[in-house]
């Protein structure tokens, strides 16, 4: 592992990740009634539990809205949901000055795929794309994911930032 991203990582208080390309594969499914649904990775999910247990905090910010995302992130126990949000760095800030004891942006990592996730990703202390990313927005994070959106990219960028902060073996063992 690169020892600036680990580095990085060891400084997380909050994890922020979008959600289509990131938490799905990206595609939109529309049902003929107008609906849509998503595909989510259980892994994802749990990597996300484990950083909360772990005393992270995490949220979603993305640029659409859907009672889906909602439901979703309330079966996970993330407070802090921002949809319908095309300037994702100004309601990473929003979240921010909303928190009591506040990370600082050094200690915040965000994972995202498009262009508008970029600002936040360039920002943060740890800014990482998953691998089936926009190529621009790949080139300017500082890490990228071996797995693509949707398919375990979530649980890994968890399971980074848990093990460069020594506590992903602990939260393993308990299954042991």
């Amino acid at each position: 592992m690169n020892q600036e991203l680990i580095q990085r990582a060891q400084k997380i208080r909050l994890a922020v990740l979008d959600v289509d390309g990131v938490l799905t594969d990206g595609k939109l499914y529309f049902l003929p009634d107008g609906s849509e649904f998503k595909t989510f990775n259980t892994l994802d999910g749990h990597g996300i539990k484990m950083l909360m247990q772990a005393g992270i905090q995490t949220a979603i910010i993305t640029g659409r809205s859907s009672p889906v995302v909602e439901r979703r992130a309330k079966n996970l126990g993330i407070q802090h949901l921002f949809q319908g949000r095309e300037d994702k760095f100004v309601a990473l800030q929003e979240l921010l000055s909303s928190l009591s004891d506040a990370p600082t942006l050094e200690q915040v990592a965000y994972l995202g795929d498009d262009l508008p996730d970029l600002p936040a990703i360039r920002r943060v202390g740890l800014g990482m794309a998953v691998a089936s990313a926009d190529s621009f927005v790949r080139q300017h994070a500082h890490g990228v994911t071996i797995a693509a959106g949707g398919a375990g990219a979530a649980r890994e960028f968890c399971e980074f930032i848990l093990r460069a902060q020594g506590k992903l073996d602990a939260l393993q063992e308990h299954y042991l």
